[in-house]
This record gives C-alpha cells, sequence and structure tokens, in this order.
C-alpha cells in the first residue's frame, strides 16, 4: 500500500520506492554505515549496492499512515554496532517524518556484513 494523506487542497499518494530511496539516502550519511546491502537468499550471497540502487536495501510498508522500514546495511569495521543502529534509526526516522509527514512505526536494522575501509 502506498502512502495516503489528504489535505485541504487534494490528496498526495507517495510510492514506497520513494521512501526506501530516501531512507536508504538518510542512512548511508550516518557515521559506521559502508552501504545498504542486497541479500541473494537463495546463495546465502550479500553485495555492497551502488549509489543508484539503494533502495534495493531498504523495504517500506505503509498502512494506515504508519510507516515500517527494513534496511540492510553493511557496517564499518571497528564501529560499535550498537550504536550506529540507533543513530542509524534515529536519523532515518526523523529525515522520513519530516519528508513524508507519516508516522515511523517500526525501523528494523539487518547487519548484514562488515567492511574495512580503505
Amino acid at each position: 500500500m502506498k502512502g495516503h494523506m489528504n489535505t485541504e487542497m487534494g490528496e498526495i499518494i507517495i510510492d514506497n520506492e520513494v521512501v526506501a530511496k530516501y531512507a536508504g539516502s538518510a542512512a548511508v550519511e550516518c557515521f559506521g554505515i559502508v552501504g545498504m546491502a542486497a541479500v541473494n537468499v537463495k546463495d546465502g550471497l550479500v553485495k555492497l549496492l551502488k549509489r543508484e540502487s539503494i533502495s534495493r536495501g531498504v523495504n517500506v510498508e505503509i498502512d494506515n499512515d504508519n510507516m515500517n522500514i527494513d534496511m540492510h546495511i553493511i557496517v564499518a569495521y571497528g564501529v560499535s554496532i550498537t550504536a550506529v543502529t540507533e543513530n542509524l534509526i534515529s536519523n532515518v526516522k526523523y529525515k522520513v517524518e519530516e519528508f513524508t509527514g507519516l508516522k515511523a512505526g517500526t525501523i528494523n536494522v539487518y547487519v548484514e556484513g562488515v567492511r574495512i575501509l580503505d
């Protein structure tokens, strides 16, 4: 289901892909995040996504003006995963709520890998 809001001037419908791209962009701005991950369930392989396909690492479900977001990330080696994910959730929640006007429900973070930065 898409994000749906009624205003006094008309109706606003937000596609899940738009929210996913925005959430992915907000995520990679966070300290300690190397990038978004695509998981191949069949092979169990994790792939670091390029900037153009960042939304593939994000799954958004919108129901009754409430968003649930799943994010698959790769973190930098040597950082505190707890600190990075708490910062990520806070940052994405704030930015997506401001961007869409919808309330963020749950934001689930799946750490799919660790990468040593060059």
